[in-house]
């Protein structure tokens, strides 16, 4: 026996005069409660002119079109290493943990990263639906990443990606302690395609150049704990930078002084991505907390 699928439906609303979006739904939907509103949110199923909005104060303009979906089940993505953030037609935007690829390493692995989750993940809502990577993070960084459900949407956002993207910030622990505590790196970085090891010079020397600026935030334990904001994108551009001014990311097997610290992973976190939408054109912030345990290594030792 065949098991039904429930279908789906759609309830479409027009917003009449300026109001927040839990407001809205609770005098349009039947006397909704408050936490009724919030699960719906959570379960993606409201969109505000065809973009998905979890955020119960939303703020509603008149001529607004709601979108409420019911009688559907949807499947979530749910995997230890891997949260989406933020979905829509046109983007996925999520956060992945440390250990986890952003892509495979070969044609042909099988190896889980977040492409295939997420290809999983689309393919059980539309089966003809598809993942497009924007950009990568390191196996061993955690963080914001964006994806794109369309292959013209993806070439659009690499080719325009220096002019979407408004704010990309990261946090890490560096071994030891900074002199200046504020200041720019900028350097010219090559990557050697035998051992995919990035070579840092203070000036041209035929490589691209690379500018990260840095603030410290938090000192203690022969540790500094940084916020970056990237102004390039290369090759782990972070990592190599931290290192070449005798600062690198602590756990940093690849890169780092072999000092190490406390903490068994790369302490480099992609912590904030703003980006103009490429469909909505409308600036969209993601922010996630620092990292537990970048906060532990980064506490000073009690005095015995």
């Amino acid at each position: 026996m065949k098991q039904r699928t429930a279908k789906k439906k759609e309830t479409r609303l027009r917003v009449q005069e300026a109001t927040t979006l839990q407001f809205f739904l609770q005098s349009k939907m039947g006397g909704m409660t408050r936490n009724s509103v919030h699960q719906m949110l959570s379960h993606r199923q409201v969109s505000v002119n065809s973009v998905v909005q979890t955020r119960y104060d939303y703020a509603l303009n008149a001529g607004d079109e709601v979108v409420v979906t019911t009688g559907v089940a949807g499947k979530e993505l749910t995997h230890p290493k891997l949260r989406i953030v933020y979905e829509d037609d046109y983007i996925v935007v999520v956060e992945k943990k440390t250990g986890l690829l952003t892509v495979p390493t070969y044609a042909g692995s099988h190896e889980v990263t977040c492409y295939s989750l997420l290809k999983s993940h689309i393919r059980q809502k539309d089966p003809r639906g598809g993942i497009w990577v924007v950009h990568r993070l390191d196996r061993e960084t955690s963080g914001l990443l964006v994806f794109a459900k369309t292959q013209d949407l993806q070439h659009y956002m690499r080719d325009y990606w220096t002019q979407l993207v408004t704010k990309r910030e990261y946090v890490s622990v560096a071994e030891g302690l900074l002199d200046k505590k504020e200041g720019k790196i900028t350097t010219w970085l090559t990557e050697d395609a035998k051992t995919t090891m990035v070579y840092s010079s203070p000036v041209d020397d035929g490589g691209k150049i690379a500018i990260t600026n840095y603030k410290v935030l938090r000192e203690g334990n022969d540790c500094s704990l940084i916020e970056l904001h990237l102004e390039t994108g290369r090759t782990n551009q972070i990592r190599v930078h931290l290192a070449s001014i005798g600062h690198p990311v602590a756990g940093d097997r690849k890169y780092g002084s072999g000092k190490g610290t406390s903490i068994d992973r790369l302490a480099l976190h992609a912590r904030v991505l703003e980006f103009i939408h490429p469909v909505t054109e409308q600036t969209i912030h993601f922010e996630t907390p620092i990292p537990k345990e970048f906060l532990k290594v980064i506490q000073k030792r009690k005095e015995a």
